[in-house]
């Protein structure tokens, strides 16, 4: 039997995978002391203000936090003066601060499994969680330079962060958010994304490609076909989160030798109040069955190992792993 590494690896080569890869299983995901020391909500928690100055509630029954934007919660006021109302945290930690999860990355088997480090939200939705989603989508085409100005910024930020991560944690994994569309659509062109968004994420996943990071993971659970060309130019090695509208045979068919996909079961359809066995088992099923045993991966669309309704997580994974064994 394959370990769970060896067993993605061929999945994403179209080799000889003994099973499907089961959801997030390839993953050891870890935090850092950043994000610890960034207040954030809980479930059913509203109002808490991150390190960046963002307004954040969970409201109960939803997926995760989102940012609460008001007049007066909206941390960009003017993006003409950006730089007067955007201050990034600091990252310099003490060295004991890191420790916990320096023993935490060195517990992990690595034949097994990829210590991955949690990274969000990414350069796009950090310019919405602290401009507001409809103004930022206005800037690109009113203030360009000035949103540029505000994603050079950012991107400097991350790579900052990438180099603690890689000098104390040592991940051979990232998994890195940026929601880049609604179900149905891209949030901007793909040219639009390629003139603001493109240059900063290809300097972010190259850095760690650079510095020992072999799988870079990027949720995005939306439409996003139209940018999967400028994803495998960044680096991204699997994308997690694609949903169902995204004709992902097609992209199998594609573009399956050079990027691979995580998702194909989206969250709404099996992760609601009162969720049943037969409908996880259904939608297992269909998305194996659609999508084939290479260069996918089965799995919620969901940018976490969780679920919002308690159980459906692991019924999915049960079911994955019953139908490999028919299937195998």
């Amino acid at each position: 039997m394959l370990t769970k590494r060896e067993n993605l690896l061929e999945t994403m080569r179209g080799g000889h995978p003994d099973r499907f890869v089961n959801q997030y299983e390839f993953m050891h995901m870890m935090f850092n002391p950043y994000m610890m020391s960034s207040p954030a909500p809980q479930y059913g928690q509203e109002n808490v203000v991150n390190a960046w100055g963002v307004t954040n509630s969970w409201p109960k029954g939803t997926p995760g936090s989102f940012p609460v934007h008001k007049p007066e919660t909206i941390v960009i006021k003017d993006i003409e003066h950006w730089k007067d109302y955007v201050k990034a945290p600091s990252l310099e930690f003490p060295d004991a601060a890191w420790e916990p999860f320096i023993k935490e990355a060195e517990a992990v088997d690595r034949k097994d499994q990829y210590v991955t480090t949690f990274i969000a939200p990414g350069l796009f939705e950090q310019c919405h969680h602290l401009g507001e989603i409809q103004n930022t989508l206005m800037n690109f085409y009113l203030n360009p330079d000035e949103m540029k100005e505000l994603i050079k910024y950012l991107e400097e930020w991350e790579l900052k962060l990438a180099e603690k991560l890689c000098k104390y944690i040592k991940p051979n994994a990232i998994f890195h958010h940026d929601d880049w569309g609604s179900q149905n659509s891209t949030f901007m062109k793909p040219e639009m994304f390629e003139e603001f968004y493109f240059d900063a994420y290809k300097n972010i996943y190259g850095y760690y490609h650079d510095h020992g990071v072999e799988l870079v993971v990027h949720h995005s659970d939306s439409y996003a076909a139209t940018l999967v060309p400028y994803m495998i130019d960044m680096g991204v090695n699997i994308w997690q989160g694609v949903m169902c509208s995204n004709n992902i045979p097609e992209l199998i068919k594609k573009y399956g030798d050079k990027i691979t996909f995580m998702g194909g079961i989206d969250s709404a359809k099996v992760d609601f109040p009162g969720w049943d066995r037969e409908t996880i088992k259904r939608e297992v099923r269909r998305a194996c069955d659609e999508n084939g045993k290479f260069h996918f991966i089965p799995n919620s669309s969901q940018g976490l190992a969780v679920s919002t309704f308690p159980g459906v997580y692991e019924a999915l994974t049960e079911e994955i792993d019953a139908y490999s064994k028919e299937v195998f």
